[in-house]
Parts: structure tokens; C-alpha cells; sequence
């Protein structure tokens, strides 16, 4: 079974999480979300999710396309969760360059496992990214 994960916030769960769920579903047999937990959301991006993390994981097990939803790691950058689940591949979606970066560099180091990345297409960006939404 080809197993594939993604990392996200998934606050205010909306159509361009769930067509990024989709598209990275469609690439494996199982999908693993890996959930932000709400300290590195406030570390990231400044701002306490409107979701608590276990809100947001139990909204995501109810998902059609996902096949677990689990919380990360406490620690940014560590990704204990990769060795963890080991994955066939990640899905990143548009706007995760700086994961795609981190992850990127720490594969070239040998800190993590080479693991292909996959990167996924937008839904309406201009209307669905969590940064927008009301």
C-alpha cells in the first residue's frame, strides 16, 4: 500500500483543503495528515487557529479521503512523524514552499529519509486560502 502524507493547519476547513485532500488522496492507497499543533501555529504564523489541534484532527477523520489524521510534532523541524509513519511520499500543496525548502535541505543532509515530494495544484487560491477566509 503506497502511503502518502500531508502537513498542514487545516483551520477553518474549506473546498481548497478538501480538493488538496483530492488531488493527494489519488496518489496512494492511504493518506496520513499530519496536523499543526496549535503552539507551532502560534510560532509560524502569529496567531492562535480558530480550531483547536484536536478539533481539527477529529474534522479531518471525518473526511472521505483521509485515512488518519494525527497530531504533529512539538517541536518544528524535527519530523519525528516521517520516521514515524514512513511515508511513500509527501504532497505538498502551492503555498508550502518553506516546508518544501526545510524538507528539501534535511533530505540533501541525510537528516531525514529521501522521500519524493509531490507537488499539488491550487483550488481558486484567490478564494480558498485560509489567510482569506472569514
Amino acid at each position: 500500500m503506497k502511503k502518502v502524507l500531508v502537513f498542514g493547519v487545516f483551520d477553518k476547513l474549506h473546498p481548497g483543503h478538501l480538493h488538496f485532500l483530492e488531488q493527494a488522496r489519488a496518489l496512494g492507497e492511504g493518506l496520513v495528515v499530519v496536523v499543526a499543533r496549535d503552539s507551532i501555529v502560534m510560532r509560524l504564523k502569529k496567531k492562535i487557529p480558530l480550531h483547536s489541534e484536536m478539533a481539527r484532527i477529529k474534522a479531518l477523520n471525518m473526511v472521505q479521503n483521509v485515512s488518519r489524521a494525527l497530531l504533529g510534532d512539538a517541536e518544528l523541524g524535527t519530523y519525528h512523524v516521517l520516521r514515524e509513519e514512513k511515508p511513500d511520499l509527501i504532497a505538498l500543496g502551492y503555498d508550502q514552499k518553506n516546508l518544501r525548502l526545510d524538507l528539501e535541505e534535511k533530505m540533501e543532509r541525510g537528516f531525514l529519509p529521501k522521500i519524493p515530494l509531490v507537488y499539488l495544484d491550487p483550488h481558486q487560491p484567490e478564494i480558498y486560502k485560509s489567510s482569506l477566509m472569514p
